[in-house]
Formats: structure tokens, C-alpha cells, sequence
């Protein structure tokens, strides 16, 4: 390894001396939130499922160009002075790029230049990407005393902006690890594109909004993929389990999964809920010219189409088609 430059060694040392100044803060969780006093490292298994099928989300649901997927997830274990995204706050440039297009360079710099700076970042996991609405994930991942806290994000495949995730989970408890955590997940916008479908063109959002959860009924908009104005709460459209592992003296070995558990379950059984989807329709057309024989009454008609198909016992579609009397014009 080559030595430091003498002003990276000088560098090193300011920074050294800037930490014994402020007596080590910045190893500390901000905020007073209480220290970690667990044994320093523990290991994890993280489970994700997708839960986003047709049944539990049937509004223009993605079934090719490309279908509904999850892309690869990436996260991190770190201190409460890193934050890799929040609701209420700005996105960063690499979240960006992660939640726009998959791109996870940016990403990646960021934690790394946030490992580097003050030691936030502890360990950067990743696991292989879900190429369907519903299946599952995992990744093993090592949390220490001072980078208790867990934070990960998976893009929507196909969306604008669109990702799943958890910020700054904490899986200390005092003076012990928790053994097993289950989060269920819902959508939330990067505030950095303005559509409102899954397939909606790139319309970047100037000036930038900040990160936000979408509900059933926000975006107000009746276009927005994910409004559902019957409900009063979407349900979680995928879930994150975390599992202790166990240290023996050769490896670490996880727990026997449950698979009739909640937290590992596949959404292909009968526990899926069943969102229902109102007949949505077009405004109606103009009149048409009013036809029939000069002297007496004749009809007009006007039509309108269906936007949405209703699903899951939603409200039928009305008559498309509506006529009313009239008197024919242009006639000799």
C-alpha cells in the first residue's frame, strides 16, 4: 500500500483532533436516542416479499413492456448520522438515479463516501432483483453497536419515481439484538418526476418535491396508479423480514424459516386481499346530428367508453350509449 501524501496525513490528523474536540459526537446516535449496549456485531437475514399482484393492486397493473417486477435492493447498515432516505426530505442525486432508472452508481458512491467521512456506514448489502409482482429476496447483512440501524430501498418496475423501502430501522434494544422484525412496505414517491401511471413518460418534477408514502388517495389524481378512493388504505404492497442468525463455531446458520408464517409467505394464496376496482369512464361525446323524417320527431345520440374495467366486484360500468328526442334540422 502506498504511504499517505504528507497533506492527506495532515488532513487525517485535523480531523482526528476535530473528533477528540468534540468528544467523539459524532459516534453517537443524534437526537438522545439511546445508546446500543448490545454485544458489538450481530448478523441478520433479510427476507423481502413482493406482494404486488393483480388482485391486491388491479389498476392498470403492469402485464408486459415490461410486467410488474422489483428491481435489485441495495442497502446499508450504519449510525443515526446517515440517512439514506426520509420521508419529508429531498432525495439525494444517487436515490435519484436509483428510483428513476435502477442506476445504483451514485448510490453506492454515497455510502461509501459516508463510510469513509465519519465511519456512518458499517456494511453495504444487496440482494438479486424479483422479476415479478410476487416472489422473494434475501441478503445476509452484519450490524455492529455504533451501526445499529438499517435502511434499504427496491425501485417499482415499471414506475416514474417509485420504490419500496425502510429507513433507519434499529435493531438494537438496549443491551440486546432483536431476534425478528417484520415491516410491511408501501409505495412512496422520490419527488423527482411528476408521473402519475406505472408507464408514464419521464416528466421530471422542477422544482424537485420531497420524498412522500402514496396512499390510496394522494395523489388526488384519478389517473394516479395507486388511487383507489374506496379504500382507506392501500395494502402493503411487499414486506421486509429481518432474522437473527446464530453464531456456531464454523458458520452462521439461520433459524428454520416458516413458510405458513407471515413473514415469509407468497401472495399466490387465499390471503391476498381483494381490492375492488370501480368501472372508471370517458366523458360523454357532442350530439350527434338528429336523424328522421322532416315534421316530426327524431333522435340524437351521444356515446362514452370505458377508461377502467372493473375488477373484484368494483361498480359495474353504466350504459355507454344515451339517445334523446329532437327536431331534424336542414329539412325541405
Amino acid at each position: 500500500m502506498d504511504a499517505p501524501t504528507p497533506a492527506a496525513a495532515q488532513g487525517r490528523a485535523l480531523w482526528a483532533l476535530l473528533l477528540a474536540t468534540l468528544g467523539s459526537a459524532a459516534g453517537q446516535p443524534l437526537g438522545g436516542d439511546p445508546v446500543c449496549t448490545a454485544r458489538p456485531l450481530a448478523k441478520y437475514s433479510l427476507t423481502f416479499t413482493g406482494k404486488w399482484s393483480q388482485t391486491a393492486f388491479p389498476k392498470q397493473y403492469p402485464l408486459f413492456r415490461p410486467p410488474a417486477q422489483w428491481s435489485s435492493l441495495l442497502g446499508a447498515a450504519h449510525s443515526s448520522d446517515y440517512s439514506m432516505w426520509r420521508e419529508s426530505q429531498y432525495a439525494s442525486h444517487g436515490l435519484r438515479d436509483f428510483a428513476e432508472r435502477g442506476e445504483a452508481w451514485v448510490l453506492m458512491r454515497e455510502l461509501q463516501a459516508a463510510g469513509e467521512q465519519l465511519q456512518s456506514v458499517h456494511e453495504v448489502f444487496s440482494a438479486p432483483a424479483v422479476p415479478s409482482g410476487t416472489g422473494q429476496t434475501s441478503a445476509e447483512l452484519e450490524v455492529h453497536a455504533r451501526h445499529s440501524l438499517v435502511s434499504f430501498v427496491v425501485r417499482i418496475i415499471p414506475s416514474p419515481d417509485w420504490f419500496v423501502g425502510i429507513n433507519s430501522l434499529d435493531l438494537c434494544d438496549g443491551d440486546r439484538w432483536r431476534e425478528r422484525v417484520t415491516v410491511d412496505l408501501y409505495p412512496h414517491d422520490a419527488g423527482t418526476d411528476s408521473g402519475f401511471t406505472f408507464s408514464s413518460p419521464n416528466f421530471a418534477t422542477i422544482p424537485q418535491d420531497t420524498v412522500t408514502e402514496i396512499t390510496s388517495s394522494s395523489p388526488s389524481h384519478p389517473a394516479s396508479s395507486f388511487y383507489y378512493p374506496r379504500l382507506k388504505a392501500l395494502p402493503p404492497i411487499a414486506r421486509a423480514t429481518l432474522t437473527r442468525l446464530r453464531q456456531s463455531p464454523r458458520a452462521f446458520v439461520p433459524p428454520t424459516l416458516d413458510l405458513a408464517g407471515r413473514g415469509n409467505e407468497i401472495t399466490d394464496g387465499l390471503s391476498v386481499p381483494e381490492t375492488p376496482l370501480d368501472c372508471e369512464i370517458s366523458l360523454w361525446s357532442s350530439w350527434g346530428l338528429c336523424t328522421g323524417p322532416c315534421g316530426k320527431l327524431g333522435a340524437k345520440s351521444r356515446t362514452r367508453y370505458v377508461r377502467v374495467q372493473p375488477a373484484n366486484h368494483g361498480a359495474p360500468c353504466p350504459e355507454l350509449e344515451e339517445e334523446a328526442e329532437c327536431i331534424p334540422d336542414n329539412c325541405v
